[in-house]
């Protein structure tokens, strides 16, 4: 047995499948870091690849609303890739840095409007319960509909498995984007409050 797992790259645009070539075009030739994680299985990326660009236009849900999910499942999964990857989108969606900072907060009491409050919740409720309670689907309902609720679930549930593979194989932070938020979060900061999030839920518990 080995004493170590095998390490698992980002696959560079040479080495990538045919089967590969549409997303290759998508993406100008400069796929980010994650995409070239996974394709190592590019059977999996080419199936993937429609629902990602669903998600990055928001789904049913807008662009801002789906930041929100996305960052809240980066905070639970304690994911700094994903979390700065999302900082960066959020900001192109109308999230402000307070807003984005105060995802990291667990209450969400009095800072946030309603709409945005339920669905912080919801995500709160996908990880810790793997379904929404009938008290958050009945708060759901008053601002989004059955296709947005599904959505709220799929994102979710998209990036829970992206921050598996992330944190699994150590993914670095793309240049690009460390760039773009420079001053805006750091790595050192995420695992902080990325661990106090985890606190408080382990005492709520």
């Amino acid at each position: 047995m080995p004493e170590k797992p095998p390490r698992i790259f980002p696959l560079t645009l040479q080495h990538w499948d045919k089967r590969l070539d549409q997303i290759v075009e998508d993406t100008v030739a400069t796929p980010i870091n994650v995409h070239q994680l996974m394709a190592n299985n590019p059977s999996l990326l080419k199936a993937w690849w429609d629902f990602r660009n669903h998600v990055v236009q928001g789904g049913t849900l807008g662009k801002r609303a789906a930041e929100l999910v996305i960052l809240r499942v980066a905070v639970h999964m304690q994911a700094w890739y994903e979390w700065a990857s999302h900082v960066d989108r959020a900001l192109a969606s109308d999230l402000t840095i307070d807003e984005i900072n105060q995802v990291l907060c667990y209450s969400t009491a009095q800072e946030w409007q309603a709409a945005d409050a339920v669905l912080l919740r919801a995500v709160d409720d996908l990880i810790a319960r793997h379904c929404l309670t009938e008290q958050t689907q009945i708060e759901l309902a008053l601002y989004f509909s059955t296709e947005r609720v599904m959505d709220i679930i799929a994102i979710h549930g998209m990036y829970v498995i992206l921050a598996c593979m992330i944190k699994s194989w150590g993914l670095p932070l793309d240049q690009q984007v460390q760039e773009r938020i420079a001053g805006q979060a750091s790595e050192r900061d995420f695992i902080t409050a990325a661990a106090r999030f985890k606190t408080t839920i382990d005492n709520i518990d």
